[in-house]
This record gives structure tokens, sequence and C-alpha cells, in this order.
């Protein structure tokens, strides 16, 4: 996969995350959420500790 198009595919799982859960969360909330979305959808990732 190219650059461009992994970098699009993580934005819009991020954007995903961020319509269903809105504002007001802390950091660990939407890591948490990123990572099982991204999980989801088969890509592999280390997750921020």
């Amino acid at each position: 996969m190219k650059h461009a198009e992994l970098t699009r595919e993580i934005i819009g799982h991020a954007m995903t995350v961020h319509k269903a859960l809105g504002n007001g969360f802390q950091e660990l909330i939407y890591q948490r959420a990123l990572e099982l979305e991204m999980s989801f959808h088969l890509l592999d990732f280390k997750r921020e500790f």
C-alpha cells in the first residue's frame, strides 16, 4: 500500500472514531477506540502507551 493511501485510510478511521465518540474524552479513550477500529480493518500497528 502506498504511503498516501495508507495515510488516507488511517485518517478515515480516526474520523470514524471521532464521529462515533464526539468531543470531550481523554486521549486514552480515543486511542483505545482507534485501536479497535484499526484492528477490525486488519491494519497492523502498535499503539502508543
